[in-house]
């Protein structure tokens, strides 16, 4: 059986989306684009060279570290390979990358986060037989040919595809058709191989299989991902947590420190308010508790930031196959009063779970002084957290239309062709 690698285009600047980091570093969902684009390939391939600017190399290794992808069991071996100026260079440089024992190729964009497995077997089968494949679904707009601002003629949209990746070819003819290019520009890789009158086989592509090219895209998407929870396997989980008000203590709550001449006791930093919300997501996973991750004698977690142990769970629960979706949460403390810091306390928690603030609810109550929350002595929290699994491609396909626009930009491959490069 053929050794089959790929080459995970990630190397372009993409000014379109805006921000400080490149688009595809942005966050969809908990995980980084480029990692989210990954999905597809795992299980299929045995090696896969990701291409990143080379001022976001070890970024780029932290956030493969961080999501288990390199290497370990069961998993394709990863390489982080410095991009190039051009699309065509950050391709050749992943392409020298792969073991020369692999012989069948694909190549994927790092802006394309919802191809899906099937759709990428498709394309290594007819990749096998023929020796390059690329995925395409019709045009179904009609497309004009403009010139200087007018319309000069009206194409035959029944014989138009528009092309997608992952792209699929032999290593001999990719490299071949490289080699061949010189300095022409090229802005997908099937049509590098055209030019060298090579032959590439379409297969069906999905119209989900969308471009992240500019803002309105990633809106979408992001969208897209919290819909899950109307679309796949909803699962829900509750949490409670109680701890003691003592003096010389900092008080801490939901990630925000609050003034008040007492704290909460406890091992770590014992925000009662996270731990609550940490008990209910991994509730929802079946995942265990708090304490079962990180038990209160361990040294480890002495004073530590239940934030910080938010973003841990958060990544527990995506390891189980789910990512959250909305987190309801109540406090129950007689003082302080707790109405200013509450917009604070859902940014500090969304933020640690990859979600809007508007998908985080915290409420703040009272016992009317019953009980030790009412007298002061302690603080209580429960929460309610939802999440949802991995969409399937059908879903996908009947939730996702609409685009950006065309014009020019950088798609985030590194072709500076604003999403033109398939």
């Amino acid at each position: 059986m053929s050794r089959t690698g790929a080459v995970l285009v990630a190397a372009g600047s993409s000014t379109r989306v805006g921000g400080s980091v490149p688009k595809q570093f942005h966050l969809l969902g908990i995980r980084p684009l480029f990692i989210a684009a990954m999905d597809p390939l795992l299980g299929l391939v045995d090696e896969i060279a990701v291409v990143v600017p080379s001022a976001y190399h070890g970024h780029a290794e932290e956030q493969l570290r961080v999501a288990g992808l390199l290497p370990g069991d069961g998993r394709p071996v990863v390489h982080v390979v410095d991009g190039g100026a051009r699309r065509q260079d950050s391709v050749r440089a992943g392409l020298s990358a792969l073991s020369h024992d692999i012989e069948l190729v694909l190549i994927h964009d790092a802006a394309r986060p919802f191809a899906t497995r099937e759709l990428t077997e498709r394309v290594l089968a007819a990749t096998a037989e023929t020796g390059a494949a690329v995925p395409a679904v019709a045009a179904h707009d009609t497309v004009k040919r403009e010139e200087n601002g007018e319309v000069v003629a009206t194409l035959d949209r029944s014989v138009l595809r528009l092309v997608q990746t992952p792209q699929g070819f032999r290593r001999e003819v990719i490299e071949g058709a490289y080699d061949a290019l010189g300095d022409r520009d090229v802005t997908d890789d099937a049509g590098v191989v055209e030019l060298a009158a090579g032959r590439v086989a379409i297969v069906e592509g999905i119209p989900s299989n969308r471009k992240i090219t500019c803002a309105e895209d990633f809106d979408e998407a992001r969208v897209l991902a919290r819909a899950g929870s109307a679309l796949g396997d909803a699962r829900v989980g509750f949490g409670a947590d109680w701890h003691e008000l003592v003096p010389e203590r900092r008080l801490v709550l939901g990630g925000v420190e609050i003034p008040f001449e007492k704290g909460l006791l406890g091992h770590s930093d014992a925000d009662v308010l996270t731990h609550a919300v940490c008990d209910a997501l991994l509730g929802a996973a079946a995942a265990g508790d708090i304490g079962t991750h990180f038990p209160p004698g361990d040294a480890e977690w002495k004073d530590a930031s239940s934030i910080g142990l938010l973003a841990r769970v958060t990544e527990i629960i995506e390891r189980e196959g789910f990512i959250p979706t909305s987190v309801d949460s109540v406090i129950v403390a007689e003082r302080p009063k707790l109405a200013p810091f509450i917009r604070a306390m859902r940014e500090a928690l969304a933020g640690a779970m990859g979600l809007s603030i508007d998908d985080v609810s915290v409420k703040a109550t009272t016992t009317e002084g019953l009980g030790p929350e009412g007298e002061g002595r302690a603080m209580s929290a429960t929460a309610v957290a939802v999440l949802r699994s991995a969409l399937t491609s059908a879903d996908l396909e009947s939730e996702m239309s609409g685009n950006c626009g065309g014009g020019k930009g950088d798609c985030g491959c590194g072709c500076g062709e604003g999403g033109s490069c398939g």
